[in-house]
């Protein structure tokens, strides 16, 4: 068993168990509130039930489905005015999802684990991400061809949670990650690698790969090892609620389940309009509209991989979940066995895509 490291993350979820259990402690137990309800949309009599939407970063085509959902009018058809929250460095999903800002959220399913190992009473209703978006960089010029050659550089990526698929990435090409690596955290960009203060980078296909491919490193400067493709990946973006507030709003949940893949199928099937869509809500200067079109085609890969339907995209596939669980219990991230059959709310997804 590896020693977890104690991110904010974690301090800030076991803050949010507190909080609830010092609520209970005051007050009898309530009923979760009924949704509120807001006028109906333009030409419609029937009034829209409000339902807030908290994204797990900040506006980028990695939510394009959510952002198609609102502008296509498929929340609407649902009878759903949704808002969409951004996210940022400093908002734990979790806890605003718990604590009723947000009535869904989209989170990792490495952090839904680690809350719900903490008592945060949160379950999935669609699985987004199908795949591990993770894969570790290296210049030609470190020389590191075969992960055995990592043995004695500078690693670095993210701390959190989102290391540990990293370390199991390590121990399957028979590295120790406490030994044979020096394992470092990554910022928010990719300085580190590009200023050569490390050997090896973690970035995500969609993301942080293209920023290097765009400050004009070729593909074929670097050496790339997909986490994915080494059995070890961890399942990245779900849709998570609160579990009193779906059993009191199924219908609901239904509806908001089936809004979001059908937004998804839509952006994957009409790229090009959804970056457009998409480039309506990020702010001003943070991006440009050909990194979120290269963004929006790596996405579309992860969730509607080869193979997968329409229908199936949201899909829990039970394997990739196990291997997920698996490791968060390896290495410590949780303590106990997660239960999935709890964790998932499959009947949410199944009802959604009938």
């Amino acid at each position: 068993m590896y020693k977890t490291l104690k991110p904010g993350f974690l301090v800030l979820v076991l803050l949010v168990v507190a909080m609830l259990g010092a609520c209970s402690a005051k007050s009898e137990p309530s009923v979760t509130p009924a949704a509120d309800i807001s006028e109906g949309a333009a030409g419609s009599d029937q009034p829209l039930t409000k339902v807030k939407i908290q994204l797990k970063w900040v506006p980028q085509a990695q939510f394009a489905g959510i952002y198609a959902a609102k502008e296509k009018g498929f929340f609407a058809d649902e009878g759903i005015d949704a808002e969409i929250i951004p996210g940022g460095p400093d908002i734990v999903i979790e806890q605003q999802v718990v604590n009723g800002a947000a009535d869904v959220g989209i989170t990792g399913v490495d952090s839904l684990l680690v809350s719900r190992d903490n008592g945060l009473p949160l379950v999935s209703l669609a699985q987004i991400s199908q795949k591990s978006s993770y894969r570790l960089i290296a210049k030609k010029s470190a020389g590191i061809t075969d992960p055995a050659q990592m043995k004695g550089k500078k690693v670095s990526t993210w701390f959190g949670s989102q290391q540990f698929q990293v370390l199991a990435f390590m121990e399957k090409n028979g590295l120790d990650p406490k030994k044979d690596i020096e394992l470092v955290k990554q910022g928010f960009t990719m300085d580190q690698f590009f200023n050569d203060q490390v050997d090896v980078a973690t970035a995500t296909i969609y993301n942080e790969y293209h920023v290097v491919l765009e400050s004009g490193t070729k593909e074929s400067d670097l050496d790339v090892f997909n986490i994915e493709d080494a059995g070890v990946g961890m399942l990245e973006d779900t849709l998570i609620a609160k579990k009193d507030w779906v059993d009191s709003n199924k219908e609901l949940a239904v509806k908001v389940t089936r809004a979001v893949l059908k937004g998804w199928n839509y952006a994957i099937d009409n790229q090009n309009e959804t970056v457009d869509i998409v480039m309506k809500n990020v702010t001003d200067g943070s991006t440009t509209r050909e990194h979120q079109v290269t963004m929006l085609e790596e996405i579309a890969k992860l969730i509607r991989p080869e193979g997968f339907t329409e229908k199936q995209v949201g899909s829990f596939v039970d394997e990739s979940f196990t291997r997920t669980a698996d490791i968060a219990l390896k290495y410590g991230l949780i303590k106990k066995a997660a239960n999935l059959d709890e964790a998932l709310e499959k009947s949410i997804y199944e009802e959604a895509v009938k």
